[in-house]
């Protein structure tokens, strides 16, 4: 019973704390209470989710667009400034103003912009390998020989069309010139539908038309691998690709690999840079938009003083700046009077790429 009773007693003081004795707990518990009212420190907070957006945009950082800078190097006033072209023999910026019908070349050094009258609306230019350039002008495919300042037909499309014109065009890396047409505007943008075809000349001269149906054929390029071609019409409002065969000039596969939003409103002129994305120039939108084909998304905007931006490229020694035509065609004094630069050129410092040097006809 002695035993019963120490093993009893042993039990019961186990279950009961001695009345001096503190539990561990009392050191740990109030320190808790106390820090659940501090803030949170960074490394602990849950990971933020992104804002979704609908076209997927990258934020740029803050530092990254404090050093980009415009500039409007040449208020030239044109109806329709278009196809800037970097002319590396020349150190200067090649241009159209279609509507004003002449060919233009502005000088960095001199900051004087020299410019050509022709006969017909003029709508692209192109460096031809042999000297000189290459314009689409009216219907026509011509060149130009610029100290001379004498225009040559070298071959005509549309002939069974009274109503239309080319608009833009580029060279490919083979060489060949890609030119579309759209039918004659009754006001900017305000056109009969469907009336414009995409076609190739080729450096033999020979002309290959690739497809119709076209509203207003506008900005192309090429892949840096040489196997896409982008395109736009622009009253699709999409930027398109298709696969391309450099060998024979051949393209297929048509598919859209971005829709513009409302605010970016119409796609306009195109140019691609040494990281393969893509530089649209948004008519009526004010703005150029780096595009990645590769997943759609836009990448970068950079709004510019103009609503009309037309096109845009790549130049200077190392083709690090980019140039921006505008129109001012459709703009009443008012409208001129609170962007009076509308129709100038504009130069584009600090975007942190380099664009692809033109390639030139070679024929």
């Amino acid at each position: 019973m002695r035993g019963r009773a120490r093993g009893g007693a042993a039990f019961a003081s186990l279950r009961r704390p001695h009345p001096y004795l503190i539990s561990p707990l009392s050191f740990i518990i109030p320190p808790l209470f106390f820090f659940s009212f501090l803030p949170r420190p960074r490394w602990v907070l849950a990971p933020r989710r992104p804002r979704r957006s609908r076209c997927n945009a990258v934020t740029i950082p803050l530092q990254a667009m404090a050093s980009v800078s415009i500039e409007c190097v040449a208020r030239e006033g044109c109806r329709i400034g278009e196809s800037p072209v970097w002319d590396e023999r020349e150190g200067a910026l090649l241009f159209v103003d279609i509507t004003g019908r002449k060919v233009c070349r502005w000088s960095p050094l001199t900051r004087q912009t020299q410019a050509i009258a022709v006969d017909a609306p003029v709508s692209s230019v192109a460096l031809r390998k042999s000297g000189d350039y290459v314009i689409t002008l009216g219907t026509r495919f011509a060149a130009l020989k610029w100290k001379e300042e004498l225009v040559t037909t070298i071959t005509q499309v549309d002939k069974d069309k009274a109503n239309t014109r080319f608009n833009d065009g580029k060279v490919d890396p083979a060489g060949r010139y890609f030119a579309g047409t759209m039918a004659e505007e009754i006001r900017p943008a305000v056109l009969e539908r469907r009336q414009g075809s995409l076609y190739t000349l080729f450096p033999d001269l020979s002309v290959v038309k690739h497809f119709d149906q076209v509203d207003i054929s506008n900005g192309l390029d090429w892949s840096l691998d040489h196997r896409t071609f982008f395109y736009i019409d622009s009253l699709s409002y999409s930027v398109d690709a298709f696969d391309y065969d450099l060998q024979t000039g051949k393209i297929g596969n048509r598919r859209s690999i971005y829709k513009l939003e409302k605010e970016e409103s119409i796609p306009d002129g195109m140019c691609i840079d040494t990281e393969g994305k893509l530089w649209v120039a948004c008519y009526d939108g004010g703005r150029v938009i780096r595009l990645d084909p590769e997943t759609g998304k836009r990448l970068q905007t950079v709004k510019l003083p103009v609503d009309k931006t037309t096109s845009c490229c790549f130049g200077g020694k190392d083709y690090s700046e980019m140039f921006v035509t505008s129109a001012s065609d459709g703009m009443d004094k008012e409208w001129l009077s609170r962007q009076p630069q509308a129709g100038g050129i504009f130069k584009i410092t600090g975007l942190g790429v380099k664009g692809v040097p033109p390639y030139p006809f070679a024929g």
